[in-house]
């Protein structure tokens, strides 16, 4: 049986976190030449090649199952110095975790402040849309993460979250502005020239709305402002620069003091929630799971 050389392993990892194999090496306190020797062997001892060679660098399909490996090994490395009592086990307990925007906008960040503060828990958080921070986990990048995929990343895994409510809104003015004779026109016949606020490129929640709308193909239209945050996204709204789907969560105080206007109040899209983690007997992960499952349940539609 093959084993994985450990400085190999160590190495592999110290080249993805770094980004390149001269700042591999430099953290490693070796040479280049020893970082792509080793990164090397480890290749013809897999029979694999594990990173692409870009800038900076990406590990292969194989080499995510190793960075995988790395990352959990050091996490067991780590518990197992501290029951131990050795040297650099008062170091607090860092936690890699991915999650969506308008989670870590509304009921993410309470949730960790659910966490027993004696766990010392550090944590490095990764924003990504809902529907991509599976692939951190694949790649181990991240320890655990709230993403839109209910299929467990290998080696995870998954439990509901329950799901984020999104409704149409915009301004009042936006509104007397651009959707002529509403509320008594239907939406669906005046919604497909006014302007929109999207996240990003990858967000497609605005043209859904418009499909499920109109029944048709149709997308929301190419008259659109990109605002990467989620707060910055309901601000525009809310300045009348288009409309867009808000967490209804995040509306809800602007609808009732009057700065937005629900434009649909029958229509809605749901966008289930899931947890994934790393299947590793780890109580200071156990601990953020369980937060966040409680607070996500106070938080989110739970119902049928």
């Amino acid at each position: 049986m093959t084993e994985l050389p450990l400085d190999q392993v160590r190495t592999l990892l110290a080249v993805v976190d770094e980004g390149t194999f001269d700042a591999a090496a430099a953290v490693l306190h070796v040479t280049p030449s020893a970082v792509s020797q080793r990164v090397k062997a480890l290749e013809q001892r897999t029979g694999r090649v594990l990173l692409m060679r870009t800038k900076p660098v990406r590990p292969t399909e194989s080499g995510e199952v190793v960075v995988r490996f790395a990352r959990q090994l050091a996490r067991l490395e780590g518990d197992a110095r501290a029951e131990l009592g050795m040297s650099g086990s008062e170091e607090p307990t860092r936690l890699s975790i991915a999650v969506n925007s308008d989670s870590l906008a509304t009921w993410f960040l309470p949730a960790l402040t659910r966490v027993p503060e004696e766990l010392r828990l550090s944590y490095e958080l990764r924003r990504e849309d809902q529907d991509h921070t599976a692939a951190l986990l694949r790649e181990g990048l991240v320890m655990a993460a709230v993403t839109s995929s209910p299929d467990p990343v290998t080696g995870c895994s998954v439990r509901s979250l329950g799901r984020m409510r999104y409704v149409p809104v915009a301004s009042p003015g936006f509104a007397a502005r651009w959707f002529a004779g509403w509320p008594d026109t239907p939406l669906r016949d005046v919604i497909a020239d006014a302007p929109v606020v999207a996240f990003d490129r990858r967000d497609d929640l605005q043209d859904a709305f418009v499909r499920k709308l109109r029944r048709s193909r149709h997308s929301a239209s190419s008259l659109r402002h990109f605002v990467p945050t989620s707060e910055g996204f309901v601000d525009a709204v809310v300045a009348g620069m288009g409309w867009g789907m808000a967490p209804e969560v995040q509306a809800a105080p602007l609808l009732d003091a009057g700065r937005l206007v629900n434009l649909a109040p029958d229509w809605k899209i749901d966008i289930p929630l899931f947890w994934q983690q790393w299947k590793l007997d780890f109580p200071a992960l156990a601990a953020v799971a369980e937060a966040v499952t409680t607070a996500a349940a106070e938080a989110l539609d739970t119902g049928v």
